[in-house]
């Protein structure tokens, strides 16, 4: 701002000294001495005819002389109005230029950044320049993006964890519902009375609705979020035979062991890959279930083999899309939802998960990454 001052004012005085000195001469006027010697010439002029002559001769001399002298004042004035335009021109050029730099642009990236922000884009900084006459204005609202970006991230990871709450509970939910379900239709069969059944009748319809719940309200969390969370740490072997026992609540599984090794893994997560399996097996083949365990390279291998009929082999690899239910499960609850799970808890702990019919019956296949 000063500078454009100090630009304005050097002009202006510019044109007052070039004003002052184009026209501090007034119109040229005859010389005394010229006009003194026309008079003694015209005196002693020997006719009255020669004296006019003389005197109109110099007349015209004096006019021709002031008309010169007045188209070079009118040249050097036209010249000085030709000077100052172009001066004034090209400042108010430069002036424009300045302006625009130093004052319009920076509230034209005000603009385009209020409309980021508007528009929810809030990881672009606001550009900031040093020459920037606002550059406290501007970084008060780069501190304001910064702010916002912070809470917004803050509110998607609180959500988040909501959101994976939710969905874990639920999944877990289903076990022991199933568990309960299976001990209510046992004592359903062994019921003595009418109102003994009638009772147990209640209860299990009750707990059919409790697991359409449950299951919708996984279903609608599983759609919202992107991932369940998985944390693998280092654990020993010697914990994953109480895992499968656990989820093995109506002890179909026979004796097993497994070799004793460090594996990476979430028990959180690992037994609920546990508890999908075997709920599987019970729902779909109601068979024994042998487990076998061995190492093999980077992997501690768990084999769990059911001794039902099986899939189609063609439907093998569509059995960890999400939803998808084989062609022999038509007839039983569920909603495709286990193995896809188990598949995205094996591949964060940095495992695997496989499937495979072989002679005896069914057969899921885990494989731990060893530590």
């Amino acid at each position: 701002m000063k500078k454009a001052l100090i630009v304005i004012l050097a002009i202006a005085l510019v044109g007052f000294v070039a004003t002052f000195f184009a026209f501090r001469q007034g119109v040229e006027e005859p010389d005394a001495v010229l006009i003194h010697f026309a008079a003694q010439s015209a005196i002693e002029a020997d006719t009255p005819q020669e004296a006019i002559a003389i005197q109109t001769e110099f007349l015209m001399q004096s006019f021709e002389y002031m008309d010169t002298a007045r188209r070079e004042r009118d040249n050097a004035l036209q010249l000085f109005v030709y000077l100052i335009i172009f001066t004034l021109t090209i400042t108010s050029i430069l002036l424009y230029l300045y302006y625009k730099q130093r004052i319009l642009a920076p509230f034209y990236k005000l603009q385009s950044f209020a409309s980021r922000v508007a528009s929810g884009n809030l990881d672009i900084p606001l550009e900031m320049d040093k020459s920037n006459l606002f550059g406290a204005f501007t970084e008060s609202f780069d501190l304001m993006r910064e702010e916002l970006r912070i809470a917004k991230e803050n509110e998607y990871k609180a959500n988040q964890s909501k959101k994976e709450l939710v969905a874990s509970l639920s999944h877990d939910i289903k076990t022991p519902l199933a568990s309960i379900k299976s001990g209510v239709e046992l004592l359903l069969v062994k019921a003595s009375s009418d109102k003994e059944k009638e009772m147990f009748n209640s209860i299990n319809v009750k707990l059919e609705q409790i697991d359409d719940l449950v299951t919708n309200m996984f279903h609608a969390t599983l759609e919202e979020m992107q991932a369940l969370s998985v944390t693998p740490i280092e654990i020993l072997s010697t914990e994953i035979p109480n895992l499968l026992r656990g989820a093995d609540y109506n002890k179909k599984t026979s004796s097993f062991r497994v070799p004793n090794c460090i594996v990476l893994a979430d028990l959180m997560r690992l037994r609920q890959v546990f508890d999908n399996v075997i709920s599987n097996s019970y729902k779909y083949a109601n068979t024994s279930i042998a487990i076998s365990a061995l190492i093999e390279e980077q992997y501690l291998i768990i084999d769990i083999q059911d001794f039902g009929s099986g899939v189609l082999e063609e439907e093998l690899p569509l059995l960890f899309n999400k939803f998808y239910r084989g062609k022999n499960t038509e007839k039983l609850s569920g909603y495709g939802l286990g193995l896809y799970i188990s598949k995205y808890f094996m591949t964060e702990m940095l495992g695997g998960i496989e499937c495979y019919n072989n002679s005896d019956g069914f057969a899921v296949r885990l494989l731990l990454k060893l530590a």
